[in-house]
């Protein structure tokens, strides 16, 4: 099963269809609700709704999602019935998979109910498939349609003494690349405020567009990010960290004690990261839809992007 538990959670949608062939006398049948077994087409429904909240316990790579809407539609015509199938969640993967199985269960629903009154070979399922799904990488992309420039800079006094190895700030590092940063520059400071302000200074003059600082965001004495990356924002985005307080609180109970604070130092980006290796990839994780659009909007001359746009 493939393991989700670092992505965040999207609205996400999808809709699927299914067709059932079968002789005229049969839809007539299902118009008026009159087949041995009952009103087929309510029985359907019911079971292609009920197909889409199991279908963890029918496919079993399909993770289990809270199905937040499902519907199952039918549209008759002469000799053949389309079923249409959606479903809605907010979770960290796609249901798509819900949607084809509602169809599908729908659709096996009615032949069962019509195989009393026609021969086997007179009822077909036929054209299951994706129409739509919205949400995730689908919608909400995770890279950058043309590269950016980046900048990684550590703070750890044990770090740049050589004492322990970086494997936050480096993750980091590969999680930009692998999402379209180049050339994404890397750097170890001390917790040292002239240093770390000189530095990012130097990466704001040279016109980076993404600079993240990883560690000095706690509450210890030498933990001073917060403090020195804040006066150079001139816009504040409160809520890119609030957003990624909330996913890492989803899995540690120790997320809430960063301070972390992230905004805009002109137009160049810049978010402080917490320096566990486990905080910093789950921040990435929560903010990299968000700050791949801000970026390419602010890259491209547009106004800065507020609310929900």
């Amino acid at each position: 099963m493939k393991d989700v538990s670092n992505k965040p959670d999207s609205f996400r949608s999808a809709r699927a269809q299914c067709r059932l062939r079968a002789p005229q006398d049969c839809i007539e049948r299902l118009r008026r609700g009159d087949t041995d077994k009952g009103d087929a087409l309510q029985a359907a429904r019911i079971a292609g709704i009920l197909a889409a909240k199991r279908t963890d316990e029918l496919l079993p790579m399909c993770h289990s999602l809270p199905i937040h809407r499902a519907e199952v539609i039918f549209e008759l015509g002469e000799e053949q019935v389309t079923i249409f199938a959606e479903v809605q969640t907010i979770g960290p993967t796609g249901v798509e998979m819900e949607a084809l199985t509602a169809a599908q269960v729908a659709a096996l629903t009615l032949y069962d109910m019509l195989k009393p009154h026609t021969s086997p070979d007179r009822l077909e399922i036929t054209d299951g498939r994706l129409l739509e799904k919205t949400g995730g990488k689908s919608q909400f992309r995770r890279y950058l349609r043309a590269p950016l420039s980046a900048a990684v800079i550590v703070l750890s006094d044990s770090v740049a003494a050589g004492r322990k190895p970086d494997t936050a700030g480096r993750s980091v590092q590969v999680g930009l690349s692998a999402a379209g940063f180049e050339p994404v520059h890397y750097q170890v400071l001390p917790d040292e405020p002239t240093q770390l302000r000189d530095a990012v200074q130097t990466q704001l003059a040279q016109g980076i567009a993404l600079v993240i600082t990883v560690g000095g965001t706690g509450v210890g004495p030498r933990d001073c990010t917060v403090e020195t990356v804040q006066p150079l924002l001139t816009t504040e985005l409160p809520g890119m960290m609030e957003a990624a307080r909330d996913f890492g609180q989803r899995r540690t109970p120790y997320a809430m004690m960063s301070r972390g604070v992230a905004g805009l130092a002109g137009d160049t980006l810049l978010i402080t990261f917490p320096g566990s290796r486990r905080g910093a990839e789950e921040t990435l994780a929560a903010l990299l839809s968000g700050l791949v659009h801000l970026l390419e909007v602010c890259r491209a001359g547009q106004p800065h992007p507020g609310g929900y746009s």
